[in-house]
């Protein structure tokens, strides 16, 4: 079973945000936002550009970046879903977080179907403490 089963691709509810930029470079942030039950949560990814890598690539290192931070950030997201046993689902504007269903496969059926051992002990009919 898939980890993300939404109509759109994951990065289409991203939401991007820049910090004020100092002399060291600009900070940027990649936010997505998730239901968790009836809880707001949200994963974010931080980067950061320094003033040369900026200027990389003829001028265009911000897209560069940028477009590398968000599939470091898919990455991880598919990991940690991976991880944990969830799945990103539904139809609304922001996606919910549930655990992924596991389907049972006939390995795992023969290998929970034990036959019955035989009782070794006998029942207990009255426990006393003391």
């Amino acid at each position: 079973m898939p980890h993300i089963e939404l109509p759109r691709a994951l990065e289409d509810y991203f939401a991007f945000a820049e910090t004020e930029p100092t002399r060291n470079g600009r900070r940027f942030s990649i936010t997505l936002p998730y239901m968790d039950g009836q809880r707001l949560d949200r994963l974010q990814w931080w980067y950061h550009i320094t003033p040369a890598q900026e200027q990389m690539y003829e001028g265009t290192g911000l897209v560069i970046h940028r477009s590398r931070a968000i599939e470091r950030f898919c990455r991880h997201i598919e990991r940690w879903l991976d991880i944990t046993s969830q799945r990103f689902h539904g139809t609304e504007p922001i996606p919910r977080l549930g655990s992924r269903r596991v389907e049972p496969t006939s390995a795992t059926i023969s290998a929970t179907a034990e036959p019955e051992l035989p009782t070794l002990l006998e029942p207990v009919e009255k426990v006393v403490n003391g």
